[in-house]
């Protein structure tokens, strides 16, 4: 068939827009499909937090490389995605807590990485001065901070469409089939697209884009859920993280605190609606003040969910597709995709065009689940078990 484009990226949030403006930029026409509006779920409606703090050891070289790139947006896109570098900090509430940071700053040190720096009782709360009397440490990366998720996926939507990528909305994806030359995306309203190569960046419906080529992963989903309290003067400056238990907490330039973590709500993959749970943001909600007590009789008076998928071990699906040629696979980011995307949509986009990434992503291997092939999450390296 006649290809009408050189790369199809399947879906418009963060991860496919990463993609395609460094696709376009190297040279490739790039269309993207997406099925109802860019960051209509998970890039639009995160907590948009930039952190390297804590993340799973595989993630630590993209998560560093990615931060150096949102300290350089303005020139990648002529806008700064509201990134505001503030300090991530995780707050220990007692000597378990203390017990797991220092055993993780010993592990990330052996390693070579030393972005996260333990923290006494005194130096936390010097830093968090609102913090709960009962915190006794954390642990801090200096260069972490947040961003606006929605301005950040307009501005790759713009920086986009700028260097020549064409975004088609309300395009859903019917099906994929092999075609002479490359691949045939059917849409939902019957038309049809050609291309050789195919971005799977879907998000939570990436599971079902990669059965269309014949690739299975267990990729899962869920409604992350988010609060928004009544405006306060300014007490924080840094985004504070639970050790124990789930916790984000931010306030942003308006007064506003976000509260999230992790709470989840219920979602429907094939209405793309959300309900939330209230008992769950309650729970989440007791968190925030009893870590930051002046939270006390402060209103919530917003929340919200966004559909986000999530795989059994927390890390994304980045790859080719070993059974489908030209596929390539970037979903399944569970919650914590948005500080990586501009680096991730550039490693896809490389991907695509036969470079091989510069940085190491064996461990997102989208086969790791397949009988035979398991995952050393203390290496970033996939084993092959012996026999």
């Amino acid at each position: 068939m006649s290809q009408d484009t050189d790369l199809i990226v399947i879906g418009g949030g963060l991860q496919g827009l990463s993609t395609a403006f460094w696709a376009t930029r190297a040279g490739l026409r790039v269309t993207v499909v997406e099925k109802s509006m860019p960051g209509r779920h998970a890039s639009g409606f995160s907590a948009g937090g930039v952190r390297t703090l804590g993340r799973a050891l595989p993630e630590i070289p993209l998560a560093l490389a990615a931060l150096d790139l949102w300290y350089d947006l303005p020139a990648l896109l002529d806008d700064d995605g509201g990134f505001v570098p503030s300090t991530q900090v995780r707050i220990a509430e007692n000597d378990a807590d203390m017990r797991s940071l220092r055993e993780r700053v010993a592990v990330t040190a052996a390693r070579g990485w030393t972005h996260e720096v333990l923290l006494d009782e005194a130096a936390v709360k010097s830093l968090l001065p609102a913090v709960a009397p009962h915190v006794v440490g954390g642990l801090v990366c200096r260069r972490d901070g947040f961003a606006d998720p929605m301005r950040t996926t307009r501005a790759f939507l713009r920086a986009a469409t700028r260097a020549g990528a064409v975004v088609r909305v309300g395009a859903g994806v019917a099906g994929l089939e092999r075609a002479r030359g490359g691949w045939r995306v059917t849409l939902e309203d019957g038309s049809h697209l050609g291309a050789p190569r195919i971005v799977n960046a879907a998000g939570a419906w990436g599971g079902r884009i990669a059965r269309m080529v014949g690739d299975e992963f267990p990729l899962g989903f869920n409604a992350l859920m988010m609060m928004f309290t009544a405006p306060l003067p300014p007490f924080i400056t840094q985004v504070a993280l639970a050790t124990g238990r789930p916790l984000s907490f931010k306030q942003v330039a308006s007064g506003h605190v976000m509260i999230g973590g992790g709470p989840k709500g219920v979602a429907d993959l094939d209405t793309g609606l959300t309900t939330l749970d209230v008992t769950r943001l309650a729970a989440s909600a007791r968190t925030a003040l009893e870590l930051f007590p002046l939270l006390k009789d402060v209103a919530i008076p917003h929340a919200w969910a966004g559909i986000e998928a999530i795989m059994p071990d927390e890390i994304p699906v980045i790859g080719r597709s070993s059974r489908a040629e030209g596929i390539v696979h970037l979903c399944g980011f569970s919650g914590h995709g948005f500080a990586l995307s501009p680096l991730t949509g550039r490693i896809a986009a490389d991907l695509v065009m036969d470079r091989e990434s510069a940085y190491p992503i064996e461990a997102f291997s989208p086969d790791r689940f397949v009988p035979g092939v398991a995952t050393d999450r203390s290496s970033g390296t996939l084993l092959q078990p012996a026999g």
